[in-house]
């Protein structure tokens, strides 16, 4: 009797699964290339889309953990990868895949990791196919699904930038609060993937698959039964066009991280072949900044590979050269902390004081001109910046922190208030390897990064005088009209957008604090 039951419930089993399971979910509809999707109807669609396979131009994932190792990691841990590399591209890729993550992620805090949010969506961005972005644009719902990527890598990215709803990587394991650099097992993974789609499937009935042939993401489609699944192939990939930064969903203002490049292996190669040299460089350029006169260490900086160009308009070079001239008040908006120092640079003097509400015990004592930090008491802050004014030239960065991005940050109105005159100043310093700014790490190391590059550059431009209101603002909402002036003035002879997003904003989304920088 046993074995007559054990025998009705197999072919039970087999009718089940081969044969109901088809007809209630008919096999999905094969498709080469989701190009001709962009003339389709997708409001009522969700679509699931395989990161790496099916939106990002580049077949490469060495860059993105080459960012986690040397953000999160340090120079050393980012070499070991490097090193690595060799090993690594003899491996199966799911083996490869394995170490990239062990080595980028083992003994990194977990609640220190901020790389996912602050560093790798600017690299995600810069290598999103513009063709497959429109497809996804017109789903009516996104589900992001990556086979080797953890989620703490692309869950900031593809929700915050991409505007996508579900988000479905590898999740990372973790033992007292820091990664031990093994990812949970694929099979879990997959399980809640095809629970997912299930779920899809039942509540909306049309579900796209968009995959490429090299991932296993088409096998979990094809067993839940999309209607559609849509294969890219490496050829396709290589005539997509880049997504222009004037079309991405969520402006890129603000970005965190010391390389200002993405680190593919030959750009790394590089990289490490400039470290030392790089190192050499800065400490030489430092102590020529410190110790020798403007005079002499003007054109000794400028024979390192130092590059400054000074641009001044007419009225404000009637001004500047004026034999009566007293001390000046200089706004300018904020690259690095050596705007002031360049400024003293393109005037030819030290006799130059800037004011500053955060900044490192180190930074202070290195500075060759003189640094007031403020209270953030408007009072007294007010007070002590009409003192220093009335002893020379002084220079006010009124964003409060430094933007990388071609954006200006809101303008405190504080240094309309100081002056009857104002001296709008425009300066922007693009970075080649590295950047002279940082949110998370130590802003005592900023300067160096800056002058590590091989040619550090800068552009100071001195812009038309603008009137203050230290003495003709009864009602209080003058002040606000200059300051939005002057960031106006600035942001046209830059072409930079204005906005009105501040210092806690910033800090707020790169390193989930109020922007109250450690004394170190």
């Amino acid at each position: 009797m046993s074995v007559k039951i054990s025998i009705f419930q197999s072919l039970m089993f087999l009718f089940n699964r081969f044969i109901l399971r088809r007809y209630r979910n008919p096999k999905p509809k094969y498709q080469k290339g989701p190009s001709f999707l962009l003339l389709s109807d997708l409001s009522r669609h969700t679509l699931i889309f395989n990161l790496e396979g099916a939106l990002l131009k580049s077949d490469s994932l060495f860059p993105y953990f080459m960012l986690v190792a040397f953000e999160a990691g340090g120079v050393m841990r980012s070499f070991i990868l490097f090193i690595l590399y060799p090993l690594i591209s003899l491996m199966s890729h799911e083996m490869g895949v394995k170490l990239m993550v062990f080595v980028s992620f083992f003994g990194i805090k977990k609640d220190g990791l901020r790389a996912g949010r602050a560093v790798l969506p600017k690299y995600f961005l810069e290598d999103v196919g513009l063709e497959m972005f429109k497809v996804l644009r017109k789903g009516g719902k996104r589900i992001g699904v990556s086979d080797d990527l953890p989620q703490v890598m692309i869950e900031g990215f593809l929700k915050d930038y991409l505007e996508t709803e579900v988000v479905v990587g590898r999740e990372m394991r973790v033992v007292g609060g820091y990664y031990i650099g093994i990812m949970e097992d694929k099979t879990k993974h997959d399980l809640e993937f095809d629970e997912l789609v299930r779920k899809e499937r039942l509540n909306t009935g049309h579900v796209i698959g968009i995959t490429s042939f090299n991932t296993s993401l088409h096998r979990y489609l094809a067993s839940q039964f999309c209607q559609e699944i849509y294969f890219v192939k490496k050829s396709d990939k290589r005539n997509w066009q880049t997504l222009p930064r004037n079309q991405y969903p969520k402006p890129l203002i603000f970005h965190d991280g010391r390389l200002a490049i993405k680190p593919t292996l030959m750009n790394a190669l590089v990289l490490f072949m400039w470290g030392p040299f790089a190192v050499a460089a800065a400490a030489a350029r430092l102590f020529v900044s410190l110790c020798i006169p403007y005079s002499l260490s003007i054109p000794i900086l400028g024979f390192s590979g130092c590059r400054l160009t000074v641009q001044i308009d007419d009225i404000s070079s009637q001004k500047l050269n004026s034999s009566q001239r007293k001390g000046c008040l200089f706004a300018c908006n904020h690259r690095t902390l050596l705007d002031p120092l360049y400024i003293g640079f393109a005037l030819k003097t030290q006799n130059i004081t800037t004011v500053t509400y955060s900044l490192s015990r180190v930074s202070e004592l290195l500075a060759p001109i003189k640094t007031v930090r403020l209270t953030r008491d408007r009072v007294s802050d007010g007070k002590a910046m009409k003192k220093l004014l009335s002893e020379g030239d002084l220079v006010v960065c009124p964003e409060g922190t430094t933007c990388r991005e071609p954006h200006l940050l809101r303008f405190s109105p504080l240094f309309t208030e100081i002056s009857d005159l104002i001296i709008p100043v425009a300066v922007t310093s693009p970075a080649t390897f590295f950047y002279g700014t940082t949110a998370s790490g130590l802003k005592a190391f900023d300067p160096l990064f800056f002058l590590m590059d091989p040619y550090p550059t800068y552009t100071v431009q001195f812009l038309d005088p603008v009137s203050g209101v230290s003495c003709q603002d009864p009602d209080g909402k003058l002040k606000f009209e200059v300051a939005n002036h002057v960031q106006s003035v600035i942001g046209k002879a830059l072409d930079f957008e204005c906005t009105n997003l501040t210092r806690k904003d910033k800090y707020l989304i790169l390193a989930g604090n109020n922007g109250v920088v450690k004394k170190n």
